[in-house]
């Protein structure tokens, strides 16, 4: 499930009730088991295709409460083992600042897969970012 703002809902502080709706719409009536089968994007609607990325305190702002709002309102268990991805014109030059963080379990990458030299070097990024980290 991807969840994200526009460009004039980020601007005018909505992004927190846009996600939590759009969350809330988006998983109605899963139980448990259904959520372990669920993965979770927050790709804010200005970011795609556009080369401007969210920044990573902006992300990691948006994903402590996805994960804040599944634990409180689904199951803490599921809350902690939920994957939540970040989407939004991910690069190589990007993708550590990324995954660096510890509240992003990984990228949904768009565009920068199209060029499997690229989609490459994001993903030994990733990689090696994530490994470093433990």
């Amino acid at each position: 499930l991807c969840v994200g703002e526009t460009l004039a809902e980020r601007e005018s502080g909505l992004t927190e009730s846009i996600v939590t709706r759009q969350l809330q719409a988006g998983l109605a009536g899963l139980d448990k088991q259904r959520m372990n089968r669920v993965a979770l994007a927050y790709e804010p609607v200005w970011a795609i295709g556009s080369g401007r990325a969210a920044t990573p305190e902006q992300a990691v702002s948006v994903h402590r409460v996805l994960r804040k709002l599944i634990h409180d309102q689904w199951n803490p268990e599921v809350a902690e083992t939920l994957p939540i991805l970040y989407g939004g014109s991910v690069t190589p030059q990007n993708i550590g600042r990324f995954v660096s963080c510890g509240e992003i379990d990984g990228a949904l990458v768009g565009g920068a897969c199209l060029d499997p030299a690229s989609f490459a070097t994001l993903a030994n990024i990733a990689l090696t970012t994530r490994t470093s980290l433990g």
